[in-house]
Parts: structure tokens; sequence; C-alpha cells
């Protein structure tokens, strides 16, 4: 591995960063092209997911690419689908050599791509930026892996970790700053999710704003008995932008046909006791495509993902007030004895977002 394969591979992964959220259920991936050392052809996958970046940047590049390498930031697909392989767009347009981080672990591609591209005299160098790759694609890796999507637990809070008053005043605890911060982390992610309480405390609109013209993530609510107000932000705007509801078995008929009836579309999951069985409805959302899913509470659905450990990622807006012990937590009771079976999370990067600090933390490996 070159040092230039390392500069080629990370403007690729700029590239597929560009549609974040936009792709599900396809990775975002980039694609970079380049001859005699100067890039002739720049591509990444297309908002919905077609077309892939790979003939994309083939287009770009024209008869350049013939003899060129092509810089890849996942394995080329070889099935067809609604279109053509890309492993045989790369074959057929002359190139000469493929970088990639590692093989896709779909499993109508795991190493077929590579194959393909072999047998026709294509050099295939693999683990270049493999590490960078697998953060950008963790959501499309984990959904392969597990059938579940990738989690993104948000809570924006005061210094001594308060949602909200004792009244249930929230807005706005932390600054404008932040609240443009997660329009930005909302964009790039396939789906946004909250539970029941608070899509009836806030009534939250939960799209992306600001950010010009980008695919709304879909809208997920998590509701037993779909006891949501109809006259809500969500319900009115429900045949615009996706709202997916997941609710019980013992929800009512008539809630069911009314909300299908605005355009929302309805998740039956499982139980576990009195609540929904957070396993089933991550589950089924991974059945339905999602890669990526960024929840913004409350507190008891906080505490469900936390406690059946399907937290990959923790964003922490801190702003300096104090609300005190009166006001809601972010978090509900996880049922916690000893600190040892706390749910520990790595400190990943610490920034100041306006006046408020912002902390990510990974899981641990």
């Amino acid at each position: 591995m070159s040092r230039s394969d390392e500069s080629y591979m990370r403007a690729a992964l700029g590239l597929g960063r560009r549609t974040m959220g936009q792709t599900w259920p396809n990775p975002a991936v980039g694609c970079v092209i380049v001859n005699k050392g100067r890039i002739v052809g720049r591509g990444h996958t297309q908002p919905g997911g077609r077309p892939h970046a790979e003939p994309v940047a083939l287009a770009q590049a024209g008869p350049l690419a013939r003899g060129a390498t092509a810089y890849v930031t996942l394995e080329p697909c070889s099935h067809v689908g609604q279109t053509p392989p890309c492993a045989t767009a790369l074959i057929e347009a002359g190139i000469a050599r493929v970088v990639a981080p590692f093989e896709d672990n779909d499993a109508r591609v795991s190493g077929r791509g590579f194959e393909m591209l072999r047998d026709a005299g294509i050099e295939v160098s693999l683990g270049v930026c493999a590490e960078e790759a697998g953060h950008d694609h963790a959501g499309f890796l984990k959904l392969q892996n597990t059938g579940r999507p990738w989690v993104t637990l948000k809570l924006a809070s005061s210094f001594d970790g308060r949602i909200a008053t004792a009244t249930g005043e929230s807005q706005w605890i932390t600054g404008a700053a932040a609240r443009a911060d997660v329009h930005r982390m909302r964009a790039r992610h396939d789906a946004v999710m909250v539970g029941g309480g608070t899509a009836r405390a806030d009534d939250p609109m939960l799209t992306v704003r600001g950010h010009g013209d980008v695919r709304q993530p879909v809208r997920v609510v998590i509701s037993r008995h779909l006891d949501l107000p109809m006259m809500s932000k969500l319900a009115m705007s429900a045949a615009d932008v996706p709202l997916w509801l997941c609710h019980g078995p013992d929800a009512d008929s008539y809630l069911l046909e009314a909300w299908e009836g605005i355009g929302a579309k309805l998740m039956p999951c499982g139980l576990q006791g009195r609540q929904l069985d957070i396993i089933s409805v991550l589950d089924a959302l991974g059945a339905a495509g999602l890669t990526r899913v960024f929840c913004e509470g409350g507190g008891a659905l906080a505490a469900s993902l936390l406690g059946a450990d399907l937290v990959d990622e923790l964003v922490g807006y801190t702003a300096g007030l104090a609300i005190g012990a009166e006001g809601l937590p972010g978090v509900g009771a996880l049922g916690l004895e000893k600190l040892g079976k706390a749910p520990r999370f790595e400190l990943v990067e610490t920034r100041a977002v306006g006046a408020d600090v912002l902390c990510r933390w990974g899981r641990n490996a």
C-alpha cells in the first residue's frame, strides 16, 4: 500500500460521505478513477441508492478509464439487480487495477466481485483505509451481519443530565448551533426514531431542515397502542415524509386503519412485558432495509436500547445550565445495582458546538 493509494482512497471515502443517510438500503460508496497520477473520474452512490458510484465515475472518466486504477470504498457488486454489476462495468471500461478496503459482506457479493475482476486480469489490492471505511459503512455491514441497523442514541441535556424541567419544558436546553448540528446528523442517518411519549409531549416534525434538498429520513415512532395525536405534525405530514409506526399486536384496529389511511407505514412488533420488545422493533426496521437509525429519545426508549445492548454510538450535547433533581432524566430506569453492569462506551470526540459541548462515544470493543 502506497501513500498515494491512501490519499486517493480517502478522496473516495469523502465522496461516499456526501450521500451518507441518503442511499439506504444500499451503502454510500465513493469511487475515484486515476490515470497516470491524475484523477479522471469521481462518483458516489446517488440518493435512493442508484446509480452506484462506479458507473458515475466511469461515465466522467470516459475513454481515460482504460488502463486506469479505480479506488472504490467497498467491493464492486457482482449481482444483477436493477442495474448491471459494477464489476462488469469496470471490466468493460478497461480498468487495470482496483483498490478497495475489504470485501462486501452482502451474501450476494462477498468476494465474487473481486473474483470477477481477477478472472478478467485486473489487479486487486485490498486493505487500504480499511478502518476508516469500516466506520463509514458500519450501518450497512451491521445490517448484513445481524439483520439490525446501526443505532446512534442522541441526548441533549443540562450539565446535571436532565432533558426537561419537572413540568416537561425542554425547548430549548441547548443553543441554535447544537440544534443545527443535530439536523446535520439526522441527514446522515436513514431514520430518526422517538418513543410515543416524546411524540406526544413535543409534537416534533423530525425532518432535516437547513441542509438543502435532501432525502428526508424515515420518521419512526415506537408506540404500543398507537395512541398518538392525529392532528400532530407527524400525522399532518405522513403523506409527504415517510412515517413508520412500530406498534404492538394489541393496537386498536380503528387506529391502525386511521394511521394507514393518512399514509403511515404500520410495523407490528412483539411485546416484552408491557412494552414493545425493542429487539423486535430493530429486527423489523432492519428487515425494511434501514442501516442507520438516529434515536432522539425519550428516556424509556433510551433505557430499552441501552439495556438490550443495542446502542452502537452515543452522542451527547451538554448545555451549561443545571435543572435539578426534579427535572426529567435523559435515560429511564435501567435497574442497575452495580457499576460493573453499566453499559460503557469509549470517548471518540469532544468539541464545542456554539455555547454547548458535544461528546461522541463509541461501543467498547
